[in-house]
């Protein structure tokens, strides 16, 4: 797995009626909970009458993590809905939240969770999803003398430069896609002069 699928930046909201009661879907890019905290005060602020504003997030790479929120909705009514078109659009680092409004009519749980289904989906739809390559990065340090070599290398694997302290004592972070690690890895360690070490 060397590519994943995220969103590029917070959607416009959208709305979906049902029976009078009104859905605000909305899409954020998010890599923290601090951040999803952030985002849901923002969405009680933004709307003071609302009665739920339930979520869902998944976050992480290789090791997946998740939450799913009714925020007073009956049981998986409204958070799991949200969480399986996560699941569906097969995006991470992302965090899907619906505001309801309530218009006076009951929805039923079955009402409840075709609703904010179709509202995540929607609200997904309208995010900009994007395709992300797994990087891994490495720290290079070498004698200024090398700066040759080392650009070369670098220009010539089509390596991304992260940061780049260069003095006497030179050192550069670079950033390879996961599946090219251990070979450019290995083509760097191959040059006595750099000292090579991965950076967690």
């Amino acid at each position: 797995m060397d590519t994943y699928r995220t969103i590029s930046k917070p959607s416009e909201p959208i709305l979906y009626k049902e029976r009078k009661s009104k859905f605000y879907g909305y899409c954020f890019p998010v890599t923290n909970e601090d951040e999803v905290k952030e985002y849901i005060e923002g969405l009680k602020k933004e709307y003071p009458t609302a009665n739920h504003v339930c979520y869902a997030w998944q976050m992480g790479i290789e090791n997946l993590s998740y939450r799913a929120n009714d925020d007073g909705e009956p049981n998986n009514s409204a958070g799991m809905p949200i969480y399986g078109q996560l699941q569906s659009f097969d995006v991470t680092n992302t965090l899907v939240a619906v505001v309801r409004i309530f218009g006076g009519t009951k929805l039923g749980v079955g009402g409840l969770i075709s609703a904010y289904k179709e509202t995540a989906k929607l609200a997904l739809e309208n995010a900009t999803i994007i395709k992300k390559v797994l990087q891994q990065q490495v720290g290079v340090s070498f004698e200024y003398s090398e700066m040759d070599i080392v650009m070369r290398l670098v220009k010539k694997h089509q390596l991304e430069i992260i940061s780049q302290d260069l003095h006497l004592k030179c050192k550069i972070v670079l950033s390879i896609p996961k599946s090219e690690f251990k070979k450019t890895f290995k083509l760097l360690k191959a040059h006595h002069k750099l000292d090579i070490k991965a950076v967690e």
